[in-house]
């Protein structure tokens, strides 16, 4: 096989199809030349898609040897896709020995560029959408507030009422009850006097229970009482 007649026809075939993109580096001893390549949706100056140049040089025994592949100026390569890439590249080259291959591998490294892309595009979406449901999470916690059990309603009334200072006003009410007397306490006491008042409005009748009383002729009479004897009611077979 004539391998400089080879890589002369490549040559000429690979400007013809890549014109405008390919940069011939060098011709002697050897051909060096690089080919860029992006994903689909690349776009330059932002951080959409992945991009690089592939430099090939050419072999003495090429294509029946694989060429030497560099990659150059990466965008948007997240760690080890070069690493991969090149591996990738690696295991085409000795798929396609025997032929010439740079336009296979070309083709091939831009899709496994798309690919990559689409797989770092699902990542962020990913990412996106968990911010997402982590934050309206939390909105829909701030709303919903804590859930009140005895515990937390509890622990929830002592520090309202320390912090209004009905604790500090009911230990002076009660040390104060102390000193008080009964009646004072009675006094002091203004509920009394507006339920007496409440069931006088009512106009509610008293029910008694005259069960709840002995009969008059078991009752023990004190001396008082024999003032008011009746002489015309007393029944001399009694005595």
């Amino acid at each position: 096989m004539d391998y400089l007649e080879e890589q002369k026809n490549e040559i000429e075939a690979l400007e013809s199809i890549y014109y405008g993109d390919i940069q011939i580096l060098e011709t002697e001893p050897k051909y060096k030349f690089t080919i860029p390549i992006k994903s689909e949706d690349f776009q330059e100056d932002t951080e959409n898609g992945m991009a690089c140049d592939l430099t090939f040089t050419y072999t003495v025994k090429y294509p029946d040897e694989g060429p030497i592949i560099e990659i150059e100026n990466p965008l948007n390569f997240l760690e080890n896709n070069e690493k991969d890439l090149e591996e990738y590249l690696q295991s085409q080259v000795q798929d396609n020995l025997g032929m010439v291959m740079i336009f296979t591998l070309v083709s091939t490294a831009q899709e496994w560029l798309s690919l990559k892309w689409e797989n770092v595009k699902k990542e962020r979406e990913e990412i996106i959408a968990k911010k997402v449901r982590e934050e309206e999470e939390a909105e829909r916690k701030r709303f919903e507030g804590t859930k009140v059990t005895v515990e937390t309603f509890m622990k929830w009334k002592i520090s309202f009422e320390d912090q209004t200072g009905i604790t500090k006003k009911r230990e002076i009410i009660e040390k104060e009850a102390k000193k008080l007397t009964g009646r004072e306490l009675f006094m002091r006491d203004n509920t009394m006097n507006e339920s007496d008042l409440k069931f006088l409005a009512d106009g509610e009748s008293v029910k008694v229970d005259e069960s709840l009383f002995q009969d008059l002729e078991d009752l023990d009479l004190d001396d008082d009482d024999d003032e008011d004897f009746d002489p015309d009611n007393y029944n001399s077979d009694d005595s």
